[in-house]
């Protein structure tokens, strides 16, 4: 009979690539996956890790057990959610992985609605960027992701996430006050300074081209991940930037905003195994996730 804890270790072998990142995603020591993976193998009776320069590498033998491994995880993980679904209380732990911005926007009314309806469950939230959200919830070390997808950026496709569309968030054009009031739209905006978010990531990508688009090439003065850092610049009149409506979390903004080609959006969605996507405790989540984004959705008065 192999040992699912063991099992686990392989699958996870198999989607972070050493065995030092496993040992840390599960709070073990390298040597104490090495030697439950030994174990392993006795217990199939065939080698299931070759030595390859510094690193391991999965036999074919490991790779069937791997995709036997993950169906056995989900089906424990559903005998679970349907465990769950014959209580009357909502309880547990959701471990729930999100962005910046959602994070200021659509989490804290969550957090209210599941601590008036649901008062036995605790949440736990933490900040990722959505790639790495969406990876770490396919490897379990999360229930839940909220993530983005911004305008001809397709995330890569995960078989084994469910995805529900949350909110689609308008982005505008956020100018400086003392930018003249002539400078309405993005190709006016081409000589003036800019912020946006560091290279590499989807939305710097995104804006960049829109701006090629448009014709030129944004002078990036100011590269931060944090959109209150780009408010904060673009209020004080050093900079020009691209801003969701979801930043304002439904508050009036404090800098000047356009519409910019197309009217762009980015689709704010979450994502679960599918395995999970059941659990009481998940669907609860879920539910007062997109309740909260569509109190905090409405397109925000563009600020003088």
């Amino acid at each position: 009979m192999l040992d699912v804890r063991r099992l686990r270790l392989l699958v996870e072998l198999s989607r972070r690539g050493t065995l030092a990142a496993v040992a840390e995603a599960l709070s073990y020591s390298p040597s104490s996956v090495s030697q439950q993976l030994a174990l392993l193998e006795r217990e199939a009776g065939v080698p299931l890790l070759v030595q390859a320069g510094r690193r391991v590498q999965l036999t074919p033998q490991a790779l069937v057990l791997v995709q036997h491994g993950i169906a056995v995880l989900d089906q424990l993980e559903e005998a679970e959610a349907e465990v769950a679904r014959s209580l009357t209380a909502v309880g547990g732990t959701v471990r729930v992985a999100v962005f910046q911005s959602a994070a200021h926007a659509v989490v804290p009314q969550a957090l209210t609605i599941l601590a008036a309806e649901h008062p036995g469950l605790r949440v736990e939230v933490t900040e990722r960027e959505p790639e790495a959200g969406l990876f770490e919830v396919a490897a379990r070390d999360f229930d839940l992701v909220v993530a983005e997808q911004y305008p001809g950026h397709t995330r890569a496709h995960r078989p084994e996430l469910d995805r529900v569309a949350l909110v689609a968030d308008p982005i505008r054009l956020a100018l400086p006050g003392g930018a003249a009031p002539e400078v309405a739209t993005l190709a006016d905006a081409a000589s003036l300074p800019w912020v946006l978010e560091p290279a590499g990531t989807a939305s710097r990508e995104w804006a960049v081209q829109l701006c090629r688009e448009a014709g030129f090439e944004p002078d990036v003065r100011f590269e931060t991940a944090d959109l209150i850092a780009h408010i904060r610049l673009i209020r004080a009149g050093h900079a020009a930037g691209l801003l969701p409506d979801l930043v304002w979390a439904g508050e009036p903004p404090s800098v000047r905003l356009a519409e910019l080609p197309g009217r762009p959006q980015r689709e704010v969605f979450t994502a679960t195994r599918h395995a999970a996507a059941t659990r009481p405790a998940v669907v609860a989540c879920r539910e007062a996730l997109a309740r909260a984004a569509r109190a905090a959705a409405p397109a925000p008065r563009h600020a003088g």
